[in-house]
């Protein structure tokens, strides 16, 4: 219950939006540009988007065209930052949510 009390809270803070609104679009991005130049489903674009800008890279998916590799190294540099700023801040605003909570 806490998790998503955390995550409310987390909506509601402005900086945090803008924050999710950066990672969104950058999502968005890779989700489309996969689309058009590896020719794969939204879903699996989306899918290689996340596997990627989290470095977990299952290696289930890998761009074929040479533009789709030449993205992927644009993407991976420039949206890297974004996700680990977004994991790390949510983490943190969820640590200090529960740290809250005990004191209570």
């Amino acid at each position: 219950m806490l998790f998503f009390k955390t995550i409310l809270t987390f909506l509601n803070n402005k900086d945090y939006r803008d924050l999710i609104y950066t990672t969104s679009v950058v999502l968005f991005i890779g989700t489309i540009a996969y689309r058009f130049l590896e020719g794969w489903s939204y879903i699996d674009s989306l899918y290689f988007s996340v596997v990627t800008l989290t470095t977990i890279g299952f290696g289930d998916f890998a761009p074929q065209t040479d533009a789709g590799k030449l993205f992927t190294i644009l993407y991976i540099i420039l949206g890297i930052g974004v996700i680990l700023t977004f994991i790390n801040t949510l983490q943190i605003h969820y640590n200090e949510s529960r740290e809250k909570k005990k004191k209570k």
